[in-house]
């Protein structure tokens, strides 16, 4: 891999020594020197990204003037807003999100032949990883045999997916897959993707040194942000626009510093801490901004645990969480098998470059805020969002005043289930899952588990029959280590069996539960609930069978296993009885910290990371029989479900056209505050009612091989009868219905997809309106994708998470922000209005307000100013073009 750099015209590039090697760099210091501006004091997240000015300085994307406006951030306060162009080392992809990446690039490669190109222009400058970890379904459970059956039917399922990305991997330069059961994106990434320092020879030949940095498919690629790499998540549409050299334009972020101090006490875990700091973040307001950990509470906080609290920023809702380098980075990256000589490179360039965090290390900040670790105690976080934070000793009447609040159902009534002796009722447990990359990264947490089943094990305890307990570690160390201190025949045990490396229950592919035990759920419409040691919770995500779902950390995802049921105090109240008959307590199988530690150093050892990492591309025998075409173009399969040719590039002229007002539209949706991207793109199962599952029926595909909409997102005809089909999404133009439900142009309800067809026939534009936060959580292109080829020109909301307004922007879909106190309730909007906008057309300036009419069902008219969100130059030029594909696309078609 060669790295193109800038001309350099301030002179900053320097020679470091290093390991016996010397390599080139781009100094702060000399940039300081010469006289652009005083850095010294910036946080070691912004020294990251003012390095990356530094390198590619070029006088056109990036100026000398741009760089000085760090140093103007530092003089006003942590603040300046400037647009920079900034270009991430690499791109890291899971294969729910890269399938349709690479869907789109195969696509471009048909495209730019039609624009007079060839195929070869298309391929990654960056390189780009793509890890398949988000396709195994948990079918099997609670048994030796459930993780091969379950990879069995990954292959069944999948195989046209996966002989998909193996001819990417064949066809495309700088692209690398690293196959299923190896684990999840994340924890690949950060266990032996990630350097911390990156090198590679420039286009003189030279070698160049410079920070690790990423953007990802997956919003929790931001977990890398604990090793001191710089990441985050983008839609695969953004990914894919820095993978063909386009830079990321973004402003210059705030930076807000969270100090923590004290440590950690008796009892309490990783995940107690995390949910801790999403509840504060949230609450202090960090969306588009970085966080950056300090205080001399980091002397005391292992490399894992700050992994589980970078994990989460996209539920605390910021950009990243970042955690500067130190002796305990270095101290990670020799564990896990890192070379000697990069070590030694990363002390010396942080060192050099001041992204070291010594005892001297107080940077400016653009507000603070601080968490004595002392104060931490257990906790879950529920029923329906991450920030939900609750004390272990409040879930039983936390639990009591949802059903009350939020599920509006009482507790207490019974339902049979058949052929068993018990029953069901709300609140008990019916998944209990340690799984995603939050915490299956942290061998604390996951040994920490594995003593807890093995003491339960020992009184004779076992999981509550009703419960569906899996464990799917984020990666082949895990069980490496769960083996060698006998922990894993403890977790089998009572349940927990290895059914998969991958993302699972976090991700809706938890699978069915048992046919009676779901049957009488429907029955009684109780409210199921999960426990499981994820980040994300979401309604509707984890199963359709269950409304409230809970984090909690591995040890008490097998608590709650062994008690069954939300109604129990688990700090004060039995698990269960003994096999002496004596009520045994949570605090009779918890295990200290040191129990916990002297297994961790015994048996997360570096050896076992060089082991399992030695041969990481390599794969299985199943993915080595993968056969696939050798060709440049790909060779779309006329009746593949899996895979189809989008219709982005088709027809598409060499120039761009221009950007229009907007008269005439409908609304296809009135919806509420904090819609995620799992209301909006489609996730988990999906029901042969639905107008996805009616598509696949007409092709002779059975509802048993449905698979997820996740496995589908290849095929843009499942993923648009999918787009706000969320069984729990609520739509207010219709009273009390949940579901993709809308009315169409004749007023009667129907399924959104299908209003929208209408709509389109009829040549009629659609509009959504949103509450706060519209497009939270994860960085899922298929929410702007579905919506753009669902026909929806704007979107108008209170407000945007990061990732979903810059997707839909993407796709050539305009975000708008009300303005004024403006929302959706003080216009009494119904979705019976007809929406004009104007303003759009000429001259339009980035973050300009522009006129909104809305002319209501009985001929009434108000007009209103709304914030238009496209936010720079660059991005007014994506949507004049119809999206950032289509712009890269021309932009290459005139090299052709």
């Amino acid at each position: 891999m060669t790295v193109t750099v800038g001309h350099d015209s301030t002179k900053t590039r320097r020679t470091l020594t290093a390991g016996g090697a010397s390599v080139d760099y781009y100094s702060i210091t000399a940039a300081q020197e010469a006289g652009l501006g005083d850095f010294a004091r910036l946080p070691a997240a912004l020294k990251v990204v003012l390095e990356n000015m530094l390198r590619f300085e070029d006088g056109k994307t990036v100026s000398v003037d741009d760089i000085r406006a760090f140093a103007e951030w530092g003089a006003n306060g942590g603040q300046n807003p400037r647009e920079i162009a900034y270009r991430p080392a690499r791109v890291l992809m899971q294969d729910f999100t890269g399938v349709p990446a690479v869907v789109d690039l195969a696509a471009m490669r048909d495209g730019i032949i039609g624009l007079g190109g060839n195929a070869q222009q298309i391929n990654p400058l960056a390189p780009v990883d793509l890890v398949i970890d988000h396709s195994v379904m948990i079918d099997e459970f609670g048994n030796p045999r459930a993780f091969q059956m379950n990879v069995d039917r990954e292959y069944e399922r999948n195989m046209e997916r996966y002989t998909f990305l193996k001819w990417g991997q064949n066809a495309f330069n700088n692209f690398r897959v690293v196959p299923p059961g190896t684990g999840i994106c994340h924890q690949v990434n950060l266990e032996y993707l990630s350097q911390t320092v990156w090198t590679d020879k420039d286009q003189h030949g030279k070698e160049v040194a410079y920070p690790d940095t990423l953007v990802g498919t997956d919003s929790h690629t931001t977990m890398v942000n604990g090793l001191a790499v710089l990441g985050w998540g983008v839609g695969g549409i953004e990914a894919e626009a820095a993978m063909l050299g386009q830079p990321v334009s973004m402003l210059i972020p705030e930076v807000v510093g969270f100090k923590l101090t004290g440590t950690m006490v008796e009892g309490t875990t990783a995940t107690d801490l995390v949910l801790k700091v999403v509840q504060l973040l949230r609450k202090h307001g960090v969306v588009s901004k970085f966080v950056e950990f300090y205080g001399d509470g980091l002397d005391r906080l292992p490399l894992a645990d700050r992994a589980t609290i970078a994990n989460m920023a996209p539920e605390y809702g910021a950009t990243c969480g970042f955690f500067p380098i130190d002796n305990e980075t270095l101290r990670y990256l020799r564990n896990t098998g890192r070379d000697e000589a990069r070590i030694a490179l990363v002390e010396a360039y942080a060192k050099a470059n001041g992204m070291w965090r010594g005892s001297d290390y107080a940077p400016i900040y653009t507000s603070t805020l601080e968490l004595d670790m002392g104060t931490i105690v257990p906790a879950i976080s529920g029923p329906k969002r991450p920030q939900d934070f609750v004390a272990l000793t409040d879930s039983k009447t936390g639990f009591a005043h949802e059903m009350a609040a939020t599920f509006k159902r009482p507790l207490g009534k019974e339902v049979a289930v058949a052929g068993e002796d018990y029953t069901m009722s709300s609140g008990k447990v019916v998944i209990a899952s340690i799984t995603s990359c939050t915490n299956t990264s942290n061998p604390y947490v996951m040994i920490g588990a594995g003593l807890v089943a093995r003491k339960a094990r020992a009184l004779g305890l076992n999981r509550k029959p009703w419960v569906k307990t899996s464990l799917a570690p984020g990666s082949q160390v895990v069980s490496e280590y769960l083996e060698a201190a006998g922990l894993q025949e403890d977790l089998d045990a009572i349940g927990f069996n290895l059914v998969g490396y991958g993302c699972t229950t976090c991700i809706g592919n938890s699978g069915p539960l048992q046919a009676e035990i779901s049957a009488a759920i429907t029955e009684g419409d109780l409210v199921a609930t999960a426990v499981l040691s994820g980040n994300r919770n979401f309604e509707g995500r984890i199963s359709p069978d269950v409304r409230a779902n809970y984090l909690a950390s591995p040890p008490l995802v097998v608590a709650y296993a062994l008690a069954g049921d939300m109604n129990i105090d688990l700090t004060t109240e039995p698990l269960g009885s003994g096999s002496n008959g004596q009520p045994v307590y949570l605090k009779d199988i918890w295990p200290t910290n040191a129990e916990i530690s002297e297994l961790v150093e015994s048996t997360v050892t570096r050896a076992a990371f060089q082991k399992k990492y030695a041969d990481v591309f390599k794969g299985d025998e199943k993915w080595q029989a993968v056969k696939t075409p050798d060709s440049e173009t790909y060779d779309w399969p006329a009746t593949s479900t899996y895979i189809q040719n989008p219709p982005y590039f088709r027809g598409m002229s060499k120039t761009p056209g221009v950007i229009s007002d907007i008269k005439g539209a409908r609304v296809l949706a009135l919806l509420g505050d904090m819609i995620t991207t799992d209301h909006i793109s489609p996730a988990g199962s999906f029901k042969e009612t639905t107008p996805a599952g009616k598509y696949l029926v007409d092709r002779q595909v059975a509802p048993r091989e449905f698979n997820s909409y996740g496995a589908r997102r290849g095929n843009h005809e499942v993923m648009m009868r999918g787009t706000f089909a969320n069984i729990r999404i609520k739509n207010e133009m219709l009273d009390g219905v949940e579901g993709g439900y809308t009315k169409g142009p004749d007023g009667v309800q129907t399924s959104i997809f299908d209003a929208a067809m209408a709509y389109k026939d009829a040549g009629v534009p659609l509009v959504i309106f949103g509450g706060i936060e519209y497009g939270a959580g994860s960085s899922r292109d298929w929410a702007a994708k579905g919506t753009a080829l669902l026909g929806v020109k704007a979107v108008i909301a209170e407000s945007f998470e990061r990732i979903h307004r810059s997707n839909l922007v993407g796709m050539g879909v305009i975000p708008f922000e009300f303005t004024n106190g403006d929302t959706r309730k003080s216009l009494a909007l119904t979705g019976d209005e007809v929406i004009s906008i104007d303003g759009l057309a000429g001259d339009l300036k980035p973050l300009s307000s522009v006129p909104c009419h809305i002319t209501y069902a009985d001929g009434k008219t108000k007009t209103i100013q709304i914030k238009c969100r496209i936010d720079t130059a660059i991005e007014k030029e994506y949507v004049e073009h119809g999206g950032v594909l289509h712009y890269v696309l021309r932009d290459l078609a005139k090299t052709a």
